[in-house]
């Protein structure tokens, strides 16, 4: 950890982004605290202009896959009025409720568990999906677009963002310089192109893909939020992690790897 006698405001100042003028104004210990990888509402901020107004109007329903510990779905409440079905398997309901209460959002966002294959939902419940950083953990099978997007209204939107690769590597074959890191780690082979999540996503038919394109300069933020939670994770395990992407960043010396942002609207 860094000089205890940082303060939160210092951290704030330090990643603050005049691209990202909402995320400004949440505390930089509060996303720290609660961050499970890659800064989640950074890259909700993001994903949100291109789903759309009228899927993040004021009274929307929203679910939040993966949600985490719903930093994601606090900020899609407090930004957006929308009612949100805050969904996730590794983080229980009851650990997520005081966080979503802290944040004086609690009438407007449920914390729910559920496993993505099998979501306790009816056909047209939600105006819009959204998935931050965890969509690639269940999304790549060819099949399961077309059963999440039956909960989407008709004309609803899904949104998802994504570790990917700038793109497809060739051959089937990891990219060279960042070999070792998917033998280590099978879960790489989940990151694919913008390219490729839209041939996914056109060939099931459910949606109109609107929008599959890549973040630039994506790897730079990835680095910038790696190093302040390795530095200022109060946990270990969180600072551990945070310690191996910024070996990842690195190490990924062609920078390859960053974020794609994937938008349909159920047909």
């Amino acid at each position: 950890m860094s000089d205890i006698t940082r303060t939160s405001h210092d951290l704030t100042s330090r990643l603050a982004d005049p691209r990202r003028p909402r995320s400004n104004g949440y505390d930089a210990r509060w996303m720290i605290d609660n961050q499970m990888g890659p800064n989640a509402l950074w890259l909700l901020e993001w994903l949100a202009p291109a789903l759309g107004l009228d899927a993040l109007r004021p009274g929307a329903r929203v679910l939040d896959l993966g949600c985490g510990r719903a930093m994601t779905s606090v900020f899609l409440a407090k930004e957006y009025d929308v009612q949100v079905v805050a969904a996730d398997l590794w983080v229980k309901p009851d650990e997520n409720a005081p966080r979503i209460a802290e944040a004086g959002v609690a009438d407007r966002v449920l914390p729910v568990f559920a496993e993505a294959h099998d979501l306790p939902f009816g056909e047209g419940t939600f105006d819009a999906i959204v998935s931050v950083d965890a969509y690639q953990y269940f999304g790549t099978d060819d099949l399961y677009l077309p059963t999440l997007t039956r909960l989407l209204k008709p004309g609803g939107r899904i949104g998802v963002v994504v570790p990917a690769l700038r793109e497809e590597p060739q051959g089937d074959e990891p990219p060279a310089h960042l070999k070792e890191y998917w033998e280590k780690d099978p879960g790489f082979w989940a990151f694919h192109s913008p390219a490729w999540w839209r041939r996914l996503w056109t060939r099931g038919g459910t949606v109109e893909v609107e929008t599959a394109d890549w973040l630039q300069d994506g790897w730079r933020d990835w680095l910038l939020w790696s190093e302040v939670c390795a530095e200022e994770s109060t946990s270990e395990f969180m600072a551990d992690m945070a310690r191996w992407s910024v070996d990842l960043m690195h190490a990924d010396v062609d920078h390859v790897l960053g974020f794609a942002r994937i938008v349909g609207r159920r047909k």
